[in-house]
């Protein structure tokens, strides 16, 4: 539960900041405290793209290995203006399956994309809407050729609709009054920080040439400006990871080895009051 207080003193009502909340699942809703003015999001991201696994062939003359999956679009300590008593109606973004569908030498492997982390206000309308990773595929290969066509996860967009604060004062919980700007403790480590997410990582076709020759999977997309690591792809004959935070899946190795799932979204956020 997010708690906050008005400190009462010389005739003037305060708003100290309230503690943070994070959510990193489903949807539902919460409400604007009395006193606030701005909501300050330390983070939030789309769901990471899932990757596809490698495969192996008859005779095709080469196995393929998996793209990455791509990774959410994403907030870092931004400050929206929200309404006081307005209800906020969040989703938080999943990540995106693995795409391992089928088995051996069968066609196509297909990764599913993350899904979006929005916020929206009852007054205010739309504050962000950050569009999950693109899954990564596997595509045209046929067991005696050709090679399959490898397509790396896309990055999630993001589109901010609210109002940015970007200037200004608040009390902090601890009631000493700090410049918006000294919010810097989100992933990103600088203030008022929104963006694109990565694509997931695919070097040359993602083919390797010779019949049951070995080539690595490839990392997923990192979420957060880079800060926060893809999943890994796997080395030949090993296993890929999980995204997480938004970032996209590993890729699987050749011969046929799994991708991974793309990370969850997530949102952590406090009301304040900019004046």
């Amino acid at each position: 539960m997010t708690h906050y207080a008005l400190l009462v003193g010389a005739g003037n009502t305060v708003f100290a900041a309230t503690s943070f909340a994070t959510v990193s699942s489903g949807s539902g809703t919460f409400t604007v405290p009395e006193g606030a003015n701005a909501i300050h999001i330390q983070y939030a991201v789309g769901g990471g793209g899932g990757a596809a696994g490698g495969v192996d062939y008859d005779k095709a003359n080469g196995e393929s290995a998996g793209a990455g999956g791509g990774s959410g679009a994403y907030i870092s300590d931004k400050i929206l203006t929200v309404t006081e008593g307005e209800t906020i109606t969040y989703a938080i973004g999943g990540g995106g399956a693995a795409g391992n569908q089928t088995s051996n030498f069968a066609q196509p492997r297909i990764a599913s994309p993350g899904t979006n982390t929005t916020l929206s206000g009852s007054s205010t309308g739309s504050l962000f809407s950050l569009v999950g990773g693109g899954g990564s595929s596997g595509i045209n290969g046929g067991v005696q050729g050709p090679l399959r066509t490898n397509i790396a996860g896309t990055a999630g967009t993001d589109t901010i609709s609210g109002t940015a604060i970007t200037s200004g004062n608040f009390t902090d919980t601890n009631y000493s009054v700090q410049n918006v700007t000294s919010n810097t403790s989100g992933p990103v480590g600088t203030f008022n920080q929104s963006g694109d997410g990565a694509v997931g990582v695919l070097v040359g076709s993602g083919n390797c040439g010779g019949d049951n020759c070995s080539i690595a999977g490839f990392n997923g997309g990192a979420s957060y400006a880079g800060t926060v690591a893809g999943g890994s792809g796997a080395s030949p004959g090993g296993s890929s990871s999980a995204g997480t935070r938004g970032s996209g899946g590993g890729g699987g190795s050749a011969p046929t080895t799994n991708g991974s799932a793309g990370g969850a979204g997530e949102l952590k956020y406090r009301f304040i009051n900019v004046t």
